[in-house]
């Protein structure tokens, strides 16, 4: 083990992140009623150029009025290289009370990108002796991103979560592809015999996000899978991430919610085997022993940790 202990991520179920544009006030009720941990009214991509005013006005009144309950509420603002995100920036904080908890950059490629939105919104904070503090997530969603993910997840005590953006992610680097997330049809090797065993194209990226942001205690989040009809394709995935140490998805459809939920959430197995592990370690410790056996295999101080994970996450959620 590293003398510097790596930190524990924040405290905050994120098994599902819901995502709605900026432009469509009618629907912002209804994120808030729904069973995602995580509310994200978008202002980028979902919205178009000639609607931008208007969808940062509707995100300012919705962050005031409607109640979103003990959700945690983000905004993505538009990316760093457009004219619209400093007034994103300067209007959420400026005009808004103090319930919305973070920010989501988008396109992030270096650590001088948080710096820049950080020295924005410490300026507005101090000005408005503001009480609690901005977090920040980000999507990495480019080469550049990827290059420099460990720089990013260190970059500010703001930084809460760091997410995947498929799509983005695919275009920065050139990939033969207009799928966002899931399996790719080229991304496949074939067997002597002729038979075809697709990778994953997303794996490379995805360890990358979780390894930095274990190391920094941020929270890994899986992004968007485009085909909101295809609910086994985006199960698939879920599991892959989750598989890998991602604690949650994005779900661009309410349908997609329950989906992730379901993947993110400990099953009720899952937890008392990982009770009964603790319990069994703690006996053996008792007993002066470093190992025990349950059911028929080795658990020892490393399975400890895997159980206590579980335990962590289930309790979280409860």
């Amino acid at each position: 083990m590293s003398f510097k202990v790596q930190p524990a991520s924040p405290a905050q179920p994120n098994r599902c992140q819901l995502f709605g544009p900026g432009s469509r006030p009618a629907i912002f009720e209804k994120m808030a009623a729904s069973a995602a941990d995580v509310i994200n009214l978008d202002l980028e991509d979902s919205v178009a150029p000639g609607d931008k005013a208007e969808a940062r006005a509707n995100v300012i009144k919705a962050v005031n009025e409607i109640d979103w309950g003990n959700k945690t509420l983000s905004v993505r603002i538009n990316g760093l290289d457009t004219e619209y995100w400093y007034k994103d920036v300067v209007d959420l904080l400026e005009q808004t009370s103090g319930r919305l908890d973070q920010i989501m950059i988008p396109k992030v490629g270096n650590a001088g990108d948080i710096y820049a939105v950080d020295a924005l919104v410490s300026a507005i904070e101090m000005a408005k002796r503001a009480e609690k503090a901005i977090h920040f997530e980000v999507i990495i969603e480019t080469a550049a991103g990827l290059a420099h993910v460990e720089e990013i997840a260190a970059a500010s005590p703001r930084m809460r979560a760091m997410s995947l953006g498929a799509a983005d992610y695919a275009a920065s680097m050139g990939m033969q592809t207009t799928g966002i997330g899931g399996t790719q049809e080229g991304y496949y090797m074939r067997t002597p015999e002729g038979e075809k065993h697709w990778g994953d194209p997303w794996h490379a990226v995805t360890v990358a996000i979780v390894a930095a942001c274990r190391t920094h205690g941020l929270l890994p989040v899986d992004g968007p899978f485009g085909d909101f009809s295809d609910d086994e394709g985006f199960t698939a995935q879920a599991r892959r991430a989750a598989t890998l140490g991602m604690v949650g998805k994005w779900a661009i459809h309410p349908k997609q919610i329950a989906l992730a939920n379901a993947v993110f959430t400990p099953s009720e197995a899952q937890i008392t085997e990982a009770r009964e592990i603790l319990a069994a370690m703690e006996k053996a410790k008792a007993e002066g022993q470093g190992a025990a056996v349950y059911k028929g295999r080795l658990v020892d101080i490393a399975s400890i940790k895997q159980a206590e994970v579980i335990v962590r996450q289930a309790e979280l959620i409860s």
